[in-house]
């Protein structure tokens, strides 16, 4: 296996580790903005129908956990386990395409040396 292979392994078993283990004890009180909004009292001028809410996995999701799991800590492991690999698969798919245009760019300016 290749010491790539083997270090993008390591940081998603560390990234699957704390979404799993650790994001259900995160704090309940609101994030930076939230707080903001409510300091500043604008909290209530907040679109009721945003974008976000009419994507189709809002049913699946409800904030930064699943819906229909009554256990509220596993229902939140549960999302970010989902949300790690979903984010793992995407960089994954966009380093392939990236390296594989690099590749195809090096073979065509090189025809000499094969590509790996």
């Amino acid at each position: 296996m290749k010491k790539n292979h083997i270090f993008a392994l390591a940081g998603l078993g560390v990234a699957l580790t704390i979404a799993i283990f650790l994001s259900p004890f995160a704090s309940k009180d609101p994030d930076g903005l939230d707080r903001v909004s409510k300091d500043l009292k604008f909290e209530e001028k907040a679109a009721e129908n945003t974008p976000a809410k009419q994507l189709p996995f809002r049913a699946v999701f409800e904030e930064y956990s699943v819906k229909g799991i009554p256990d509220e800590k596993v229902a939140t492991a549960i999302a970010g386990l989902i949300g790690t690999l979903t984010t793992f698969g995407i960089a994954l798919g966009i380093g392939k395409l990236t390296v594989r245009g690099k590749d195809a760019t090096i073979a065509a300016d090189r025809p000499d040396r094969p590509v790996e």
